[in-house]
């Protein structure tokens, strides 16, 4: 197959772009070229094609005239306009046109029970919380994420455009660029204490990154998937404190937390989901039933892909430790205030 991913140079892409190329396909990857990628030179034989453009830009277009693929995974698309552009650039050119989506097109969805059915996906919208500049900002991307998907709906439905859409929730795994994970790895390692904003009893559902890609590759050409929405999540809710227990044993470390109101951190001039990143209130709660009966999907148990994060992490340890940890003191003067 040839295959094009649009972005693909970070995190599930770059993991979605080697497993393609260990099976032998031939990839073409599509981003701005601002992010340098480690795939190799395709002038020396390998099976990889880079294009460079601005998807928001006539370049988009250009890049793709005359070309076809037999599938597209895109990585990149948060709005209406992607959605149309990619639609005009590859109709009638590709086999099959995988958009990856978010659970956050629940998370704007007035009354939406959790965990989320893709039955759930319609109905009215929350009101736009203009008075939060974060919450405001999650609540764009998830309404420009529906609106894309919607794009993308009609497309099939009056033009059979072959899309398939993915929607995910908050993803885990190694060499995650948000160092989300890792955040709580080097607090643990250095022996002090783990706050955890309003004792981390939220419930949390992710999806491990290495189960995003073995899904998508599974899917790719399959027709009966044209047109349909599949949400894709691990079967575990645990609490975030549960998490971090898990991590500590599996580090062999001690899990010294701190249950801290989320205002006294803010009080404190801390922010609760930068010092603790799965504390963030905009995380998804998927429901993966349909992706269960109808893919075949399958997720392995969340405490068996955390034992490979923790791995790679001591295996390959970072160099540097990340941005958030630069308030650790603030966040030990905190903790101290509350132990």
């Amino acid at each position: 197959m040839h295959i094009l991913i649009i972005g693909g140079t970070r995190f599930v892409g770059y993991q979605l772009v080697w497993r393609l190329l260990a099976a032998g396909q031939r990839v073409t990857i599509l981003n701005r070229g601002r992010t340098p990628d480690p795939f190799g030179n395709h002038e020396r034989g390998n099976s990889i094609e880079r294009l460079v453009a601005d998807r928001t830009t006539p370049d988009f277009a250009r890049v793709l005239a005359g070309r076809r693929f037999d599938a597209v995974v895109d990585f990149a698309a948060y709005t209406a306009a992607d959605a149309r552009g990619a639609v005009a650039a590859l109709n009638g050119r590709v086999e099959h046109y995988v958009f990856i989506s978010s659970g956050q097109v629940y998370l704007v969805r007035a009354g939406c029970p959790w965990p989320a059915r893709e039955a759930d996906y319609d109905g009215a919208l929350i009101p736009d919380p203009t008075n939060d500049e974060e919450d405001h900002a999650n609540w764009v991307y998830g309404v420009e994420k529906r609106a894309a998907e919607d794009v993308l709906a009609n497309a099939w439905a009056s033009a059979r455009f072959p899309a398939t859409r993915l929607r995910i929730p908050m993803v885990n795994g190694e060499r995650d660029h948000f160092r989300r994970t890792e955040s709580y790895l080097w607090r643990l390692l250095d022996g002090g204490p783990i706050i955890l904003p309003d004792g981390g009893t939220r419930p949390m559902r992710h999806v491990y990154s290495g189960a995003v890609v073995q899904a998508i590759g599974a899917l790719l050409g399959n027709a009966a998937t044209f047109g349909e929405a599949y949400n894709l999540s691990q079967d575990e809710t645990p609490t975030l404190a549960e998490m971090v227990s898990v991590l500590a044993e599996l580090l062999g470390a001690r899990a010294r937390v701190v249950a801290v109101p989320s205002d006294a951190i803010r009080a404190a001039g801390l922010t609760p989901a930068a010092i603790s990143p799965f504390s963030d209130p905009w995380m998804s709660q998927l429901d993966a039933s349909k992706a269960k009966t109808a893919l075949g999907f399958q997720h392995e148990p969340w405490r068996s892909y955390l034992d490979k994060i923790v791995a790679c992490f001591i295996n390959h340890p970072p160099t540097a430790p990340p941005e958030n940890y630069a308030q650790r003191e603030q966040e030990r003067v905190l903790a101290a205030r509350w132990s």
